[in-house]
């Protein structure tokens, strides 16, 4: 081929994507006859050709501005902060309200995908919106270098959609260079190495060499620990244990309401107790570990264990209200969000914390994390004294509404996210 076809080429491809976009966009029905006919020949032309009409159509569901979701105001204050686009267990709306109410001048807009779970965010597009509309990219990057001062990235995932690879990279680039304010912030298992998670902790699920998902996050977490302790802007993490691995970044806590959670019934009232888990992800909380453990010991008639999955965010609270006990993980290190909940909850909860996490809530926050420290091997001698003293246990649970109130109501995150939001240099 020459240089000059070389050359020409991809204008050509470019040219030949419009001309099929736009028919596709505007033909109407074709007759029937034809229309078998060219589903006959459809089915015997070459892959790569299917896959280029696949995503022609794709390409021009998702293109044409009159179905681009409606944006919601933006905010009237002098700070404006944009914040996506994971919104895992809705945290990236917590943060955002958050920094509304307890900070002046701030207003806040959260982004997400219209997928997953049906938890609460400003604005969302469909994920192959995301990915494919280069005119939706346009439009994202002229809304939000224009209407808004502060950007948070969540997850090093990019924010202003897929046009510059799978990481925020180009995005920052983007953004510092229209002057606003980025920070970034991570989640946990977008920055936790499994490695090191293997190398920390005994039980990590990481440790199994046959799973097919550690290589895949592995190249990751490294990837985007490196993005994000090169980084030289405001850095976050959700949860204690990220410090491993982010040693620079701020504990940007997750939040809960605390009111929606808050109950008056008291753990271990009853003569057999109900013990409750729910992991949003079996395999990284240990559930193969606990399950048989549980099993047996409701078949001995000492708790009544209940495995929950697939609830809707907004029944997990009458799940653990209907608990004595919350069996959270025995496999990460850490507490988050769902201890939190269970906390806030007034549960008895058990989960395995580690001394190098409940360090660091003491050093930060004054108090220790009243969760009960348990793994598998302490389960069931856990259990027992739990019900061996059962008013000592009560008083373990009902200091978890302080200890959220006090930490995870939002108040920590918006102190937080301050330096970020309000320092005039960054």
């Amino acid at each position: 081929m020459s240089a000059r076809a070389r050359r020409l080429r991809p204008v050509a491809v470019r040219g030949l994507r419009i001309a099929v976009s736009a028919a596709l966009a505007s033909a109407k029905r074709l007759p029937d006859p034809l229309e078998r006919a060219l589903f006959a020949a459809g089915r015997k032309t070459p892959p790569r050709v299917r896959r280029f009409a696949r995503y022609a159509s794709r390409y021009v569901r998702y293109s044409d501005p009159a179905v681009f979701p409606a944006r919601p105001p933006v905010p009237n204050t002098p700070v404006r902060l944009f914040i996506g686009p994971a919104n895992f267990a809705g945290q990236g709306w917590a943060w955002a309200r958050a920094a509304e109410r307890h900070l002046s001048g701030v207003g806040a807009t959260t982004f997400s995908l219209g997928d997953g779970f049906a938890f609460p965010v400003d604005y969302a597009v469909p994920v192959q919106m995301y990915a494919l509309s280069r005119r939706w990219h346009k439009d994202q990057v002229r809304h939000v270098t224009r209407e808004y001062t502060h950007v948070l990235i969540e997850a090093e995932r990019p924010i202003l959609g897929a046009r510059h690879g799978s990481t925020c990279n180009g995005d920052i680039r983007l953004l510092s260079k229209a002057g606003l304010q980025v920070g970034l912030i991570s989640h946990g298992s977008d920055l936790r190495v499994p490695s090191r998670h293997a190398e920390l902790v005994e039980d990590s699920p990481f440790r199994d060499a046959s799973w097919e998902t550690v290589p895949i996050l592995e190249r990751t977490t490294t990837r985007n620990a490196e993005l994000l302790n090169a980084f030289d802007g405001h850095t976050f993490v959700s949860t204690l244990d990220l410090l491993d691995y982010a040693p620079r970044a701020a504990w940007c806590p997750g939040v809960v309401d605390v009111d929606a959670w808050r109950t008056d019934t008291v753990p271990l009232e009853r003569r057999v107790p109900v013990v409750v888990h729910a992991p949003s992800k079996g395999r990284f909380k240990g559930s193969e570990l606990i399950d048989p453990i549980m099993t047996e010991l409701d078949r001995r008639g000492v708790v009544e264990y209940r495995r929950i999955q697939r609830v809707e965010p907004q029944d997990m609270p009458g799940v653990y209200t209907a608990a004595d006990i919350v069996i959270d993980q025995f496999t990460m290190g850490l507490y988050g969000v769902a201890a939190c909940e269970a906390m806030a909850a007034g549960r008895i909860v058990l989960s395995f914390v580690g001394e190098s996490v409940r360090a660091r809530a003491r050093e930060l926050t004054g108090r220790e994390p009243p969760i009960v420290e348990a793994t598998p091997g302490t389960l069931v001698e856990v259990i027992d004294k739990l019900l061996g003293d059962r008013d000592a246990a009560r008083d373990i649970a009902a200091a978890g509404p302080s200890y959220v109130s006090e930490n995870h109501d939002g108040r920590r995150s918006a102190a937080a996210l301050a330096p970020f939001l309000t320092d005039p240099h960054r």
